[in-house]
């Protein structure tokens, strides 16, 4: 029974990373101008190359913080510090790219692509600066 010993820690921290990650969600489609759903329903792939890799962005230090964690509360904590990094990262290629919602909505590929680069690169960085 070793084995599983650690089966209700692991679904303590798979729900609280699943509920974090549609937080992520919800909190991202709500910041940005575009609604990514409706788009992707549309099967516009812009929206969908920008949402996915945005998650990625979120997902690698949120692996981090639960790798890292003392404790549920602190990979809370540090999972709500990569969401706001995240939000972050959209307001700043925002800023670098005034018309990046319509142009995704539009289903331009070269701003979501660059959009999702920056989300991932921004979330490779932001999970090593959680190895405390």
């Amino acid at each position: 029974m070793n084995s599983i010993s650690g089966l209700p820690d692991f679904l303590l921290y798979l729900v609280t990373a699943l509920g974090l990650i549609g937080l992520y969600l919800a909190t991202y489609t709500f910041a940005t101008a575009h609604n990514e759903l409706a788009l992707i329903r549309q099967d516009v792939t812009a929206a969908a190359v920008a949402l996915g890799f945005s998650l990625a962005g979120f997902a690698m230090p949120l692996a981090a913080a639960i790798f890292n964690a003392q404790s549920l509360l602190d990979c809370v904590i540090w999972g709500l510090i990569a969401l706001i990094v995240q939000i972050l990262v959209y307001w700043l290629v925002r800023l670098a790219i005034p018309d990046l919602s319509r142009r995704i909505a539009d289903g331009r590929m070269a701003p979501a692509v660059l959009l999702g680069a920056v989300s991932f690169a921004v979330g490779i960085v932001n999970a090593a600066a959680m190895t405390y």
